[in-house]
């Protein structure tokens, strides 16, 4: 029970801190408004053309297997370190997990979402 009493004090620091600072900051800030100030900053050139450009679908998969094998990292990590307490069940487990995310890999290779052409 004393636990759950400490997460839910955490819990209601952590939520008082973040609105006692967005309250401050909006108290404090100083309200000059300037033209300057509303411009789009371009390393101080005037930007030309426009500003939005289309992103090939590519980067968003190659980033997002990215992020899905290192998060894997995250959970074999642990499991490695405890791996001889965890036992045959604990093995079957993982290897499910990893038999899982190399089917993902090999199915991302197959459509061809690994190759730049």
């Amino acid at each position: 029970m004393l636990e759950m009493a400490d997460v839910g004090i955490f819990a209601v620091v952590a939520v008082g801190f973040t609105a006692v600072t967005l309250i401050m900051a909006r108290i404090l800030r100083p309200r000059v408004k300037d033209a300057c100030k509303e411009t789009v900053y371009e390393c101080g050139m005037p930007a030309q053309g426009t500003t939005e450009v289309r992103t090939n679908i590519r980067f968003y998969t190659f980033t997002l297997l990215f992020v899905l094998f290192d998060v894997e990292t995250l959970y074999l990590y642990p499991w490695a370190v405890r791996a001889k307490e965890s036992g045959v069940s604990g093995l079957i487990v993982i290897g499910i997990f990893v038999g899982v995310l190399f089917l993902g890999l090999f199915y991302a290779w197959k459509k061809g979402a690994l190759e730049w052409e």
